[in-house]
This record gives structure tokens, C-alpha cells and sequence, in this order.
């Protein structure tokens, strides 16, 4: 019988995981392949049989003993042999110094909790649809608001900080400059207030992050990024549930829930201003 190779991806490979995720329904970014893999070259796993690939996992470690796995995905012709479970053990094994975290399916839950994962909170992924008029929000009058790339980067990565587990640099420096994108900061008074990014997905459009200091900033930056969209044009947006202002944000823009996650963490949850947090990055990274 041929022998299953478990090996780091090559960075033209990650598009066909990306490729995978979009056959499972995953709706994923048309340009995550780059960000994606800047995150940690060696944390995205490929499972090959003689050569033909059929399974993967990213397992991505960050600065200060954090990690994330996420596209967890074996080819559905090569499923129930046992090749999922050396995947997910290859994957642990590359975070085996850290704290992990996960989005999974909520009927998972159980599996992953004999896996040493735990239930912090559920993101709940939100859907709406452009309409010609916006929804009026009150806004945040004294905000000044700038593309991503003109900010100091040292600023922008310390305030990305504030709102997730671990430094991200190379993944951000990436994510807010994906083509056809939409990156914005806000500032008061100077000092960065807010980030927020909306890319193009197989369907639709996806915002994340939505990190704010208020709900005012929070509004504004919204209602800017969807300004960018065509008439028409679908958007989702994923708030975690035990933020009841990022909750209440979503539902003011007449979006409806249509899906949840578990967010599990084998240690205890990452410091981080959660009050901050009105939209995840991604369900994939964190």
C-alpha cells in the first residue's frame, strides 16, 4: 500500500487548500493563498499519497506560544482511512509548545474536546446585503479615517495587538494589501482608534477584522467598508457572541445569523480586549 507523506506545503500549494476549503462550502477569500502562508510557511501541512494530494491542515504558530489551526480537510475520496487523524496529530504536533486555539462546527465539539480543547464562547457568522441606502448609524463624527497602508506599521501591528493573542506582523502587512480589498484605520486624536478590512470571497464579501476602541468607531468603519461595495453585493461579518455591542451592531445592520462556531482553546483564553473585538479576522487564523 502506498505510504502517507505528511509535509510542509509550498507556498503556490496553498491555493489548493484554499481550493478545498471552497469545495466544502467555506466560502474563502479569493486572495488568502498569500496572507495565508506569510502567517507561518511551516504550519500549513499537506498529506500526499504517492504524490497525490489528499488532505491538509494549517497549523499556524505565532509569537509567544500561540496557535490556531484551521482548514482541517481530507479529500472526501480518501476519507475514513485514518488519514484525518495523522494530519491532526502532525498539526498538533507543530503547536505541541502552545496555547491552540480553533473555530470548529459546534457538533464537534465533543471530538475536539477529547482532543484537550475547551469552550471559551461561539462566533456567530452574520449575512447581509448591500442595499442602495445604508442603514443610518450615528457614527462617530471626530474620526479621521485613512487606507491601512498609510499608518505607521509599528502602530498598526501594536494595535492589531491589543485585540489578538499574539503578534501577527507578516499576515497583516499581507492581509490589509490583498487586491480588490479594503483596509481602513481610524484615528483619534492621532492614535489609532480602529482597523477594519473587507475582501472578496467566492460569494460575497467578508469583514475582518472589525476592531474598534468604541461601537461609535465600530459603526464608522462599517458603514465605510460597505460603502466600497457594489448595490446588491452580499456581506458577512463574524462577532463573537459574548460581545453583546458587536452582537447588537450586526443586527442594527439588518443582518441575519446563519452560522456558529465554537472558539476552544487547550489553555485558558489569550488576553485580549474582547470588548474591542466587533469582527473576527478569520475562522481559518483567529
Amino acid at each position: 500500500m502506498a505510504e502517507l507523506t505528511i509535509r510542509p506545503m509550498l507556498a503556490e500549494e496553498v491555493q489548493w487548500m484554499i481550493d478545498q476549503a471552497a469545495a466544502e462550502g467555506w466560502n474563502p477569500g479569493l486572495h488568502d493563498a498569500e496572507p495565508f502562508y506569510q502567517a507561518d510557511p511551516q504550519g500549513f501541512l499537506l498529506a500526499e499519497l504517492e504524490g497525490e494530494k489528499v488532505g491538509c491542515i494549517s497549523a499556524v504558530a505565532y509569537p509567544g506560544q500561540f496557535g490556531f489551526i484551521g482548514c482541517y480537510i481530507v479529500v472526501p475520496a480518501y476519507r475514513g482511512r485514518g488519514y484525518g487523524w495523522r494530519l491532526w496529530q502532525a498539526g498538533m504536533n507543530h503547536l505541541r509548545n502552545c496555547n491552540v486555539g480553533l473555530d470548529g462546527v459546534v457538533a464537534q465539539q465533543d471530538n475536539y474536546k477529547r482532543s484537550g480543547f475547551r469552550l471559551v464562547y461561539r462566533n456567530i457568522r452574520f449575512h447581509g446585503q448591500r442595499d442602495a441606502a445604508l442603514p443610518v448609524l450615528s457614527g462617530d463624527p471626530e474620526l479621521t479615517v485613512l487606507a491601512a497602508t498609510e499608518v505607521d506599521r509599528r502602530a498598526l501591528f501594536d494595535y492589531d495587538r491589543r485585540y489578538f493573542p499574539a503578534e501577527r506582523s507578516e499576515f497583516l502587512s499581507s492581509w490589509i494589501r490583498q487586491p480588490d480589498s479594503v483596509a481602513l484605520v481610524s484615528l483619534t486624536a492621532d492614535a489609532i482608534s480602529g482597523l477594519a478590512v473587507i475582501r472578496p470571497c467566492l460569494s460575497g464579501y467578508k469583514v475582518g477584522p472589525l476592531f474598534a476602541d468604541s461601537q461609535l468607531i465600530a459603526e464608522s468603519l462599517l458603514q465605510q467598508l460597505l460603502m466600497s461595495l457594489p448595490e446588491g453585493a452580499e456581506f458577512y461579518l463574524d462577532v463573537p457572541e459574548c460581545h453583546p455591542q458587536a452582537v447588537a451592531l450586526a443586527q442594527r445592520m439588518a443582518m441575519q445569523s446563519i452560522f456558529e462556531t465554537a472558539r476552544m482553546y487547550t489553555g485558558e483564553a489569550p488576553a485580549m480586549r474582547m470588548e474591542g473585538v466587533f469582527g473576527v479576522t478569520t475562522f481559518e487564523l483567529g
